[in-house]
């Protein structure tokens, strides 16, 4: 083996290299040499592996080894062999630099214990995945537990690599680490905090740098700019920046926008207060007023059709309107800005449409329109709901309704 390592170098002082010169160039060419095979053999080994996995999950029934494939596992188990080549080549490559030889030896070490936890993680995120899948699991905390076992995973890979690159041994290091564990906890104790949570935002994606969130405790109301261990900065819509502590993102309630910036459409949920005095049943005389509304015409003509078929089915008497089956204004008014919303250029009519009446108050009985709007942009959206608020509110006099309003000075005075 020591005649392979030095092949080049016996040429090069046979050539009148000086023997320094002649170590390192034979030294660099065997490094380029062993990076070009181990890349070669990772890039080959890494298709062959996900080819053979993807053909496997192609014929089985179960979604086990597709979640392995989507996880990256096979990826992450086909740079194993790399590294053990690596590992068997350093001395080859190294022999006349016994001190690099070492610490690169100890760097490797570093990285096998890196490369455990990728694929732990890995084989850990396919079980979350594919327990998510069995219906007797999929209402347990599964992100849960295996957070924590991903978390005892690092510490262990953490300790690991800590006591390779010291050289001592692993007691030796748990016994003294025991030791200092108090002081360490007093001193470093936000950062503990921010640390934990950091993991936990990171796992579950609670926040991203760009995200729009609203967090009332701390006044926060702006895009996320920087998530760090210990703080994150948050630059509000009037360009103040608020910073809060990490950990608070997971002892906190907050709300992040980012599920509505994903979605198809932003939420319209206002409504409208009709005064209870106003509302009251339709006559005949009314009805065909109101059918000169284009957008309810044809619901007036099916709706009345139903009406009175039912009604003298029943033989009802209809010298009172209360008998029987009747349109009321608001009613009508109610299946009108249904129509209206739904009829609405800048609204999504691929998700929820509702017109609803809520309990009444004191004030009055609220008509609450629940839509969505396709442009989602917080200027254009404000834009859309005002337009429509504007047409509804002017036709509410059509109706024969009131809008609820407190009393001014001017009513007041013009009572007095």
């Amino acid at each position: 083996m020591k005649s392979i390592s030095h092949l080049l170098y016996d040429y090069l002082i046979s050539v009148d290299f000086s023997e320094s010169t002649a170590k390192y160039l034979n030294m660099f060419a065997l490094l380029i040499t062993m990076l070009i095979l181990l890349y070669l053999i990772d890039f080959v080994l890494r298709k062959i592996i996900i080819s053979v996995f993807n053909k496997i999950s192609s014929k089985t029934k179960t979604d086990f080894d597709d979640l392995l494939v989507k996880n990256k596992a096979p990826r992450n188990i086909a740079h194993v062999i790399p590294v053990i080549i690596a590992d068997s080549l350093l001395q080859t490559i190294f022999v006349d630099f016994p001190i690099t030889e070492n610490f690169l030896d100890k760097g490797l070490e570093v990285f096998v214990v890196i490369l455990t936890l990728w694929i732990i993680r890995s084989l850990l995120n396919t079980f979350k995945d594919y327990f998510k899948t069995l219906p007797r699991l999929k209402d347990k905390p599964i992100d849960s537990y295996i957070q924590v076992f991903m978390i005892f995973a690092w510490v262990i890979g953490l300790m690991f690599a800590i006591v390779i690159i010291t050289g001592t041994e692993p007691i030796t290091f748990l016994a003294t680490l025991g030791a200092a564990s108090a002081v360490i906890l007093l001193m470093f104790k936000d950062t503990i905090m921010g640390f934990v949570a950091s993991i936990q935002v990171a796992s579950n994606d609670m926040v991203r740098i760009g995200d729009w969130i609203t967090f009332e405790k701390f006044g926060a109301d702006g895009d996320v700019t920087e998530i760090n261990l210990t703080t994150v900065k948050i630059q509000n819509f009037d360009k103040t920046i608020t910073t809060i502590p990490t950990y608070a993102l997971i002892s906190d309630s907050f709300k992040n926008w980012r599920g509505m910036e994903e979605s198809d459409g932003r939420r319209i949920k206002r409504a409208l207060i009709i005064k209870q005095e106003s509302v009251k049943y339709l006559s005949t005389n009314d009805i065909e007023n109101l059918k000169k509304i284009d957008l309810i015409t044809s619901y007036l003509d099916s709706k009345q059709i139903v009406i009175d078929k039912f009604n003298a089915q029943h033989e009802v008497n209809k010298e009172l309107a209360i008998n029987g089956r009747n349109l009321t204004n608001m009613g009508v008014f109610r299946k009108y800005m249904e129509t209206y919303v739904e009829n609405h250029s800048a609204i999504n009519n691929d998700m929820t449409i509702m017109v609803r009446q809520l309990a009444p108050s004191s004030q009055g009985i609220p008509i609450e329109i629940y839509a969505f709007s396709k442009d989602k942009i917080w200027k254009n959206y404000e834009y859309i709901m005002a337009d429509i608020f504007d047409h509804l509110v002017a036709s509410v006099p059509y109706f024969d309704l009131e809008l609820f309003e407190l009393p001014s000075n001017i009513n007041f005075k013009s009572m007095s």
